[in-house]
């Protein structure tokens, strides 16, 4: 690729993110108080929560990771949609009624369902924000890799410029501003990848093609011959459970207008988000073709710069970031949330004033960016990254969520068990490279320590006495403090935030 066309991709790049900063100017004026920063009023529509869902879906994993997995797996890569579908149709199923509570964290949410326990409320805040710096960690990967491949720069610069990307307008416009942005983006990533999907097709000659150019395992049902069953399950899983364990998608739950709004929404968009699954997976298997001797991860931009002519290359690189941005963003301003509503209040005694919610923001973005990056370290792949880091940090989470939910015999010690239980085990597997063989990777026996050591320790402890209903008056106290304290401060709260 000439320097020219690093160049204009460079300039694609930067008038790409001074657009979605201008968005967030413009949104900003709409936001009139902290709720509003952080919850975007509780008013999404089924338009505004299907498009920021299934632009979120369609993220970094979904569409470059995916694309660079079915490069090596054929078919395979078409589990990541369904895993991410499988997930939402749970997620709304499970937990949609939620809503009815006004939680403003799903650290908060843990906490109701154990008898409003701090000490539940405040080990999950910690871990969920860790989950939300860790998927930040796999936009950054990614889009970072992108952006190194097409522009040349340097493997750290990307990752700044990404992270920036996302971070600068969430702090301008907060929560509205990430899911007006992420319908945008939701649009154009869709258009782009069909369009994409369609030129790569055309490419190699047509779909005929593929049967007579691919290997035959890469061709077989979801790739289960060139990945195996038990693998191939357990990717799957791990998707899903992401999912249903991601703080930014129960944060669409507490802000949406309506439980009804919630189910239509995540209902649509996971069927949306199965139909996209199969052009990740299209777009991956007709790269191959075209250079089978491509490192997988770089098989995404090889299309953008190598392949088509330089205005194809920048739609793609359009679509590409808005993958990255779109998740990033949402991911960003729920771990804003859960660092300002539950992690700052355990070290102050209160939560801070809403006036300073942006300048706290700032605070946190720089501590998000640098922990962010060290969880990049060490990963080649988005696929594992997000795999390996489900597994580990989320899996304990998913099933202390459903035991406290669900069974009422539940305690918090048994949730804090299954809590650390789900990443022992994932641990285990992890350091143990014949069982992570076997295993592809480690979610299947973290559910399974997590949920038989969480059943053990309820059984083992004392029944827990306070009251769903009890629980949430707790909450609703706690919350009406809160307000209070930082009622007076709405006049300064609009002229900090616009």
């Amino acid at each position: 690729m000439i320097q020219n066309d690093q160049g204009i991709y460079l300039g694609v790049f930067i008038a790409f993110i001074l657009f979605l900063i201008l968005v967030g100017i413009g949104v900003s004026r709409k936001v009139k108080n902290g709720e509003d920063f952080l919850m975007g009023g509780r008013g999404l529509s089924l338009p505004l929560l299907v498009g920021t869902s299934v632009a979120t879906l369609v993220g970094t994993g979904s569409s470059m990771g995916a694309v660079g997995f079915t490069y090596s797996n054929g078919w395979g890569g078409a589990l990541y949609g369904i895993g991410g579908s499988i997930g939402l149709f749970l997620l709304l199923y499970l937990f949609a009624d939620v809503r009815k509570y006004n939680f403003v964290t799903y650290s908060e949410e843990m906490s109701f369902y154990y008898g409003a326990n701090k000490l539940i409320k405040g080990l999950t805040s910690i871990l969920l924000y860790i989950a939300s710096i860790g998927w930040l960690g796999a936009h950054i990967l990614g889009g970072s890799l992108y952006l190194t491949w097409i522009t040349g720069l340097d493997p750290i610069i990307s990752k700044i410029l990404t992270a920036c990307g996302f971070a600068i307008f969430t702090i301008i416009g907060g929560y509205l501003a990430v899911v007006i942005t992420d319908t945008i983006q939701g649009v154009i990533l869709f258009l782009g990848f069909i369009m994409l999907t369609i030129l790569s097709v055309m490419k190699i000659g047509g779909f005929s093609e593929m049967s007579n150019q691919l290997p035959s395992e890469m061709l077989s049902f979801l790739g289960v011959d060139k990945m195996g069953i038990i693998p191939a399950l357990s990717l799957a899983i791990v998707i899903a459970v992401g999912v249903l364990a991601t703080p930014s998608y129960r944060h669409r739950i507490y802000s949406s207008s309506s439980i009804s709004v919630i189910k239509k929404g995540f209902l649509i968009s996971g069927i949306l988000f199965a139909i996209f699954s199969l052009f990740p997976s299209i777009i991956g298997m007709a790269a191959y073709i075209m250079n089978p001797d491509l490192e997988s991860g770089y098989a995404f931009p090889y299309l953008a710069t190598e392949v088509f002519p330089v205005w194809i290359g920048a739609i793609i690189l359009t679509s590409g970031l808005s993958a990255t941005m779109s998740s990033g963003s949402s991911d960003y301003i729920a771990g804003v949330a859960i660092l300002l509503e539950d992690i700052y209040p355990v070290f102050k005694g209160k939560s801070p004033k809403k006036e300073d919610m942006v300048k706290y923001s700032r605070i946190g973005l720089v501590l998000t960016l640098i922990i962010a990056f060290l969880f990049t370290l060490g990963s080649s792949g988005i696929i594992e990254y997000i795999s390996n880091f489900v597994s580990t940090v989320m899996s304990g989470l998913f099933v202390a969520t459903v035991l406290g939910k669900f069974w009422p015999r539940a305690t918090w010690q048994g949730g804090i068990a299954s809590i650390i239980g789900g990443s022992v085990v994932s641990f285990t597997i992890l350091f143990n490279e014949g069982l992570q063989t076997y295993w592809g990777n480690p979610i299947i026996p973290s559910l399974i320590g997590a949920l038989i050591l969480g059943i053990i320790v309820s059984l083992i402890t004392p029944k827990n006495k306070v009251s769903k209903e009890e629980a949430n008056k707790i909450l609703e106290k706690e919350r009406a403090v809160t307000n209070e304290s930082s009622a007076n401060n709405n006049d300064t709260n609009n002229q900090v935030v616009m």
